[in-house]
């Protein structure tokens, strides 16, 4: 006990040793393939998140498509029989193709919209995979 308080105290204004080159440049190679990973990992849940959020909507959308199947057919029917009723001298064939054509008109239209909606949008993940690029840039850009 005496021999501790016979002792100097400890400089406080030493400097701290410096980190040498190889453990700066190591601590910025481990920095850059943990920031890597946790991108990549970032873009697995985003589009993990994407393809369950898809499989839903499609499954909602082709239950609809089957009700509205079924529904059309029947409007089809009763249009045809209303359009032979409404102008009876009308053979009964020109009133299927004059139904059927309207149908498939709109069948057309609608669908060409639907892809024209389909196409305005990337179903991939764009923020992440931007911010990768970026890092990826960064480091083979760093590296040469």
């Amino acid at each position: 006990m005496a021999e501790q308080l016979l002792q100097p105290p400890p400089d406080l204004h030493e400097p701290a040793p410096s980190p040498s080159v190889t453990e700066l440049v190591s601590g910025i190679i481990n920095d850059a393939e943990k920031l890597f990973k946790q991108q990549v990992e970032m873009v697995r849940v985003e589009v993990r998140d994407d393809l369950r959020r898809t499989k839903e909507a499609a499954q909602y959308i082709g239950v609809g498509i089957g009700i509205t199947a079924v529904g059309g057919l029947f409007l089809m029917i009763a249009l045809v029989f209303l359009l032979k009723s409404l102008v009876p001298s009308l053979p009964e064939w020109a009133c299927w193709a004059i139904v059927g054509g309207v149908f498939l008109i709109g069948g057309v239209v609608v669908a060409y919209v639907g892809k024209r909606i389909f196409d305005s949008f990337n179903p991939l993940p764009d923020q992440s995979a931007e911010a990768l690029q970026e890092n990826i840039s960064c480091l083979t850009n760093g590296r040469k």
